[in-house]
């Protein structure tokens, strides 16, 4: 084992240059991008509406409250 003032840096990895992203630059927000279930279409619905709401208040997650104000406005109530 070498010293360590002799030892190697390690190299750096850029991960905000990734370019899979549509639009470089913006952090991907989406949770439930590649698991909307189409057999439960009110769950895909929910899962949409959740991202949607991240997108548009640029949150990367959001409160229990947040998700209760996705739900109402998707026309669901106690």
């Amino acid at each position: 084992m070498e010293p360590i003032a002799q030892q190697k840096p390690a190299s750096f990895v850029d991960r905000r240059s990734n370019t899979d992203t549509p639009n470089p630059g913006v952090p991907e927000r989406r949770q439930f991008q590649n698991t909307y279930n189409e057999e439960r279409p009110e769950v895909a619905e929910l899962a949409r509406a959740v991202d949607q709401y991240k997108l548009l208040h640029r949150r990367r997650f959001i409160t229990f409250e947040e998700l209760y104000d996705v739900i109402a406005g998707l026309g669901y109530h106690l």
